[in-house]
């Protein structure tokens, strides 16, 4: 179902190997504010590729990238390779080490009506045309979007392992995670991991908006293109792919943060009543332990004072959404509408674009926001299980947008691709089953 290819990828040139640590970044939808500006200070750090400064960021990228191409900053690749990426992390408070195993190919940018790459999670509008924008004017990717695959027998991993004791680079992220990568060129091996992937879907399970900017970049490329052949480097994409599954994979929570709201805390819980139990909460460090395991529970956190809120079982019920079981039992959709929506009046068509509703992954941030008066309150969420995002994505319906957190985050800058045509050639046939 899914045609993958190996990367001609683009590598920061040998020279700067040593230095690697100091030229990767966070992705561009996790990149805090005091990290952006330590990281544009270098002028060769990644991030001036996915967050851009400047009035037309866009432009800005553009003239980066022939910049570091003329001065051989970043080289290319001339042979194609699937590149093999390991993440071993620690979680707080854990002292297993776990070992995020995947690799990283161009994948066809297929439409969602294709049923070939599958999404969970609703978009946010402004993300995507800022991405399509960058694809348009750079015709390049400077990190890869994340996809799952399903193969409980595990075939590529031993093919993975072997790959990764030689590897490119070996070094720690900003987060602590160590990241080390590696790469295939065997021309069989290579022929086996675009054969297991041809007979899978594959899951989007972080990156909804650069890969939806890629579906719009390939229709919008398609479309002038009267000689069309399908086989452009427009119509390609960067993924970074893991088995579905896979035992350290890990999904952390994303919690809401609210502001310019027009009703004060008591008119908050007193519309709440109507919809969920509510328990006065005396610490507020305590609520991930106390809504944890707990169907259909969330914290609630003002300035002073924090709830532990639980929705009534009988008010579940009321779900008037038609869609599936499945999908109305996610926490998170219960969030959505219930509280979201019954109670702050933001109707759910109109929370992807509600500038009164924000996301944070960093548990102590948000409730420091909330302190400090830059939001008036905040959600906290526990993270959805891997089984129901499989679910919910056989399912055709979606979870609400900044639904899941796969964690660690990949990074930018140990390599990108180029849909540039020029750039991109080869006889790919040579790799095909």
């Amino acid at each position: 179902m899914a045609e993958i290819l190996p990367i001609k990828a683009w590598r920061y040139h040998d020279s700067l190997k040593d230095r690697m640590e100091d030229m990767i970044s966070p992705l561009f939808d996790v990149v805090s504010q005091k990290q952006r500006q330590a990281l544009y200070e270098n002028p060769f750090n990644s991030i001036h590729l996915s967050v851009p400064l400047g009035e037309n960021p866009a432009l800005s990228a553009k003239a980066i990238l022939e910049n570091w191409k003329n001065e051989a900053v970043i080289t290319q690749d001339q042979m194609p390779g699937i590149y093999v990426y390991y993440q071993y992390f620690k979680l707080p408070g854990e002292e297993k080490e776990f070992c995020k195993k995947g690799f990283i190919a161009q994948i066809k940018a297929y439409d969602w009506h294709e049923g070939v790459v599958l999404r969970h999670e609703n978009t946010i509008p402004k993300s995507v045309n800022d991405r399509v924008e960058m694809l348009k004017s750079t015709k390049f990717q400077p990190s890869p979007t994340h996809g799952l695959y399903e193969d409980p027998m595990h075939i590529l991993e031993p093919f993975m392992d072997e790959a990764i004791q030689d590897p490119i680079y070996d070094l720690e992220d900003y987060q602590g995670v160590r990241e080390v990568l590696a790469v295939i060129h065997d021309l069989p091996t290579i022929r086996i991991f675009l054969e297991q992937i041809a007979s899978k879907s594959i899951i989007l399970a972080d990156g909804h908006h650069r890969y939806e900017a890629a579906i719009k970049y390939r229709n919008d490329m398609t479309a002038s293109n009267p000689e069309h052949r399908g086989d452009e480097a427009y119509n390609y994409h960067l993924m970074y792919f893991t088995n579905a599954h896979s035992k350290d994979l890990r999904i952390l929570p994303t919690h809401r943060l609210f502001t310019g709201i027009s009703l004060d805390e008591n008119d908050i819980l007193s519309k709440a009543e109507d919809w969920f139990n509510i328990r006065k909460v005396y610490d507020s460090d305590e609520i991930s332990e106390l809504i944890l395991h707990k169907q259909w529970a969330f914290g609630l956190v003002f300035k002073d004072s924090a709830y532990k809120i639980r929705l009534k079982p009988e008010k579940f019920e009321e779900f008037e959404l038609a869609i599936p079981d499945v999908v109305k039992s996610v926490d998170l959709m219960v969030l959505h509408y219930f509280f979201i929506e019954k109670v702050m009046g933001i109707k759910m068509e109109e929370q992807r674009f509600s500038e009164k509703l924000e996301y944070e992954r960093n548990l102590r941030r948000c409730v420091g926001r909330v302190g400090e008066g830059s939001a008036d309150f905040a959600v906290i969420t526990k993270e959805v299980s891997m089984s129901q995002v499989l679910e919910v994505c056989k399912s055709g319906f979606m979870m609400p947008q900044k639904t899941t957190y796969f964690y660690p985050k990949t990074v930018s800058g140990l390599l990108f691709a180029s849909v540039d045509e020029q750039e991109f050639k080869f006889p790919y046939q040579a790799f095909r089953p």
